[in-house]
């Protein structure tokens, strides 16, 4: 059976399918629950799914087929649907190849439920290196604030394919996508798309940059009515340049300078629109200040404009734009201040899991106790360092790749102190109080100290809010 007999057809019956479904996360089980409804007879695998485990028994419960037999799930199957995150390369993958199972992702399936389901909401997508959960929940206040029945769903944490079966239909999803979701998208149609910015990132995963790229590029084909591109970030508009969109679909650049006709840029501190009026030959609409925004740091204040795009692009008015910036408040773990003690100002940005994304916080600040390091999922730390170099005191080093964040300190900031504090026998807990401990000793009155790991966090703890949790915990227990 190929891919393309799992088309937007309505006239497509899941009750002679059997579906593996490849991951028991919140992906795999809303997969699970939309398709057994459906008559689907239902096979999850995950190497979580042992024998007497709690996973197994609340799969089992609910109707499925449940084993961490992966490989012996699929000889069977009809179609399988695959989780965000698990490799091309992995066993169950090739088992799928070699037995010709048409393999989906949820983008696909969700698309496809909508379709069925008859008019669905207006999907706005986005993606990029960084930035992604800023601008979707921006995006979802905005459209909030117009009045309208709006979910931000995706890599945000809330399934597609639930929201998609909301019983209560959405008018609009404003959907975050990371290049695992997108590396299986064929169908979907987005109504508006964005791309951010595009750096080296996950490159363990992708192989190198150009697969990476051509991944985060999917989001853009067959969209209908804008694409959304940054004048600073050129490889954007590059994708939107080499993408097969809708015939009639615009590019819309966004800027922080002063707009071009077809942009939304920033003047006098007024974020606005010459993309989406009638008269934008003429004259720029005002959206909102960029006072409206609770931070005011340049990446916000980018990931605001391609917000705005996205949703102006729906029709909704200039005054739900200023309404829903002005609702919004940043995510945990962001650029999140945690304490001014004796001058010295601790900030979280624990999400900073890559070079890119480091980068914007590295350059925010004047003089920086760093710390850095964990999975470096095949990232290069040598520009990041020099760029910032100027800026720091001190750099704290741990986890699996924390070499690495050395070699580059070593090449371009020789002067600067690294303090390796990892222990492998430590816990997450007293491996962040280690961390702090010597970062209070490094900080002097008016340093930052910044937690901006530039790594991905699984390799000590068991995410970037754990990480972020942990430092934000003890530094104010440090306070009292």
């Amino acid at each position: 059976m190929s891919e393309q007999a799992f088309t937007i057809s309505p006239d497509l019956d899941w009750s002679v399918q059997r579906v593996v479904v490849a991951g028991a996360g919140i992906t795999g089980k809303a997969v699970a629950h939309a398709l057994a409804r459906r008559g689907a007879t239902v096979h999850v695998v995950d190497q979580g799914l042992t024998p007497g485990s709690a996973l197994k028994a609340e799969c089992e419960t609910a109707g499925f087929i449940a084993d961490d037999d992966e490989l012996g799930a699929v000889v069977e199957a009809s179609l399988m649907v695959v989780s965000p995150g698990w490799r091309p390369d992995a066993p169950v993958m090739k088992a799928a190849e070699t037995l010709q199972v048409p393999v989906l992702g949820e983008l696909d399936v969700a698309w496809i439920l909508q379709q069925q389901r008859g008019k669905g909401a207006t999907w706005l997508t986005l993606t990029g290196t960084n930035g992604k959960t800023t601008a979707v929940t921006m995006a979802e206040s905005m459209l909030l604030a117009a009045g309208r029945r709006a979910l931000a769903v995706g890599n945000v944490g809330r399934s597609i394919v639930e929201a998609v079966d909301a019983q209560e239909p959405y008018e609009v999803l404003a959907l975050e996508l990371s290049s695992f979701q997108l590396h299986r998208s064929l169908l979907m149609r987005p109504f508006a798309s964005a791309v951010l910015n595009v750096a080296p990132d996950h490159l363990d995963w992708h192989g190198d940059f150009a697969a990476y790229r051509a991944d985060k590029a999917r989001i853009l084909e067959r969209t209908t009515d804008a694409c959304i591109y940054r004048a600073e970030e050129p490889i954007t508009r590059q994708l939107i340049e080499q993408a097969d969109v809708e015939d009639g679909c615009r590019a819309i650049g966004t800027t922080l300078g002063v707009p071009a006709l077809g942009e939304i840029g920033v003047v006098d501190g007024l974020i606005l629109d010459r993309a989406f009026e009638d008269n934008r030959r003429e004259q720029a609409i005002e959206l909102a200040g960029v006072g409206d925004l609770v931070d005011q740091a340049a990446h916000t204040i980018a990931n605001a404009l391609t917000a705005s795009a996205l949703v102006r692009s729906t029709g909704v008015d200039p005054s739900a734009i200023r309404q829903g910036l002005r609702d919004w408040k940043p995510q945990p773990h962001r650029m999140t201040v945690v304490a001014t003690i004796d001058q010295v100002t601790w900030v979280d940005d624990s999400k900073a899991t890559n070079p890119h994304a480091a980068a914007a916080s590295l350059a925010s600040f004047d003089d920086i106790v760093w710390i850095a390091g964990g999975l470096a999922k095949g990232a290069e730390f040598d520009e990041l360092v020099t760029r910032a170099a100027s800026r720091l005191r001190a750099v704290i080093v741990l986890g699996t790749d924390r070499d690495q964040v050395v070699a580059a300190v070593r090449r371009h900031a020789p002067d600067v102190p690294v303090i390796d504090v990892d222990d492998a026998e430590n816990g997450a807990v007293n491996l962040m109080q280690a961390v702090i401990e010597v970062a209070r000793r490094h900080a002097v009155p008016g340093s930052t100290v910044l937690l901006a790991p530039a790594c991905a966090s699984m390799d000590r703890f068991r995410d970037y809010h754990e990480r972020g949790q942990l430092f934000a915990e003890i530094v104010m227990r440090n306070q009292s």
